[in-house]
């Protein structure tokens, strides 16, 4: 049986924006919502919430699956592999490979805080990035499972209170990050590499932070074969031997130029 894969959304959207990506997959998977998200409107957000919510669903699934999140998904997926080393089998992190930290926090913040003043302007003005960046069934996936923005402030505070840096290096399984070469949370990516014990890098060219889900049978194409060498991977149980550290960074042609 191929190894179950688990998505995660990114910020204020849900579980629907990997519907694209899922209908391309022949193995089983799942895209639960976060709280505050989606399903889960309302509920109060924080990291922990979010990485039992995963782990829930990766129980539900049989209790060992990839773990691929995109954007605050990305960060959800590397603070779930470190707090839950044996569910993870592997880890896929797009557009996640920035830390929340200094300026970067202060903007996230003035973000949040503008969004939760003015959801309903917010969420109209993300519908229209997302038609502008995605094709149309990819646009209207992020979408279908409703807009919380009201949520951000309170998982701009979870996420800056993260350190990713140190949940990869605490994680002993093998991490792919996906950026497109375009995208500003690349800016610390080489240091998140470096933090993996078996990591890869791969940029996706032309893309930027929303455009690197713009090819969903592509992207599902990485995520199965992520699948496919993470199943090969005795589960961890102990953090007592770090594997040997593998890095590379690679361009995926079918995306065509940098």
């Amino acid at each position: 049986m191929a190894l179950p894969i688990v998505f995660i959304h990114g910020i204020r959207v849900s579980g629907t924006m990997w519907d694209p990506v899922r209908s391309h997959l022949t193995g089983p998977s799942a895209a639960p919502d976060l709280p505050g998200h989606g399903s889960r409107r309302g509920m109060p957000y924080d990291m922990d919430a979010a990485c039992a919510v995963v782990a829930e669903c990766i129980r539900g699934l049989g209790g060992r699956a990839l773990v691929v999140g995109f954007s605050l998904g990305g960060y959800v997926a590397i603070a779930t592999a470190a707090r839950h080393p044996g569910l993870v089998a592997g880890l896929v992190a797009m557009g996640c490979t920035a830390r929340p930290t200094g300026r970067r926090a202060t903007n996230y913040r003035l973000a949040g805080r503008l969004a939760a003043r003015a959801p309903s302007l917010a969420g109209r003005l993300s519908v229209y990035g997302f038609r502008r960046t995605l094709p149309g069934p990819t646009a209207e996936a992020f979408s279908a499972g409703g807009l919380a923005c009201e949520v951000i402030p309170s998982v701009v505070e979870s996420v800056t209170a993260e350190d990713p840096v140190a949940s990869l290096a605490a994680y002993p399984g093998r991490v792919w990050l996906v950026n497109g070469s375009r995208d500003p949370f690349r800016a610390d990516e080489l240091e998140f590499l470096r933090a993996c014990a078996h990591g890869s890098l791969t940029w996706l060219p032309a893309r930027n932070h929303l455009s690197v889900l713009a090819d969903p049978a592509a992207i599902a194409d990485l995520v199965e074969g992520a699948a496919r060498a993470a199943a090969s991977v005795s589960p961890v149980t102990s953090f007592a031997q770090t594997p040997s550290v593998h890095q590379n960074a690679v361009f995926l042609p079918k995306y065509g130029q940098k």
